[in-house]
């Protein structure tokens, strides 16, 4: 989740030039604040079951 949130951070916020350090945290605490108060969630498109298929080799069956 937290490259997730750098991932948006990034193209969000960082993609343009900032004049100074306290500018780029007046951005990202801004930007910050308005995804904590939308609460923002991630849409997980990888789920358990896929994690079980495509993992298969890494996490043997249990079954005996």
């Amino acid at each position: 989740m937290a490259e997730i949130e750098l991932s948006v951070l990034s193209r969000q916020c960082l993609s343009r030039r900032l004049s100074s350090l306290e500018e780029a945290t007046r951005q990202v605490e801004a930007w910050q604040n308005h995804r904590n108060q939308d609460q923002a969630k991630v849409n997980w498109r990888f789920t358990t079951d896929d994690a079980r298929i495509k993992l298969k080799r890494l996490y043997p069956s249990q079954d005996v």
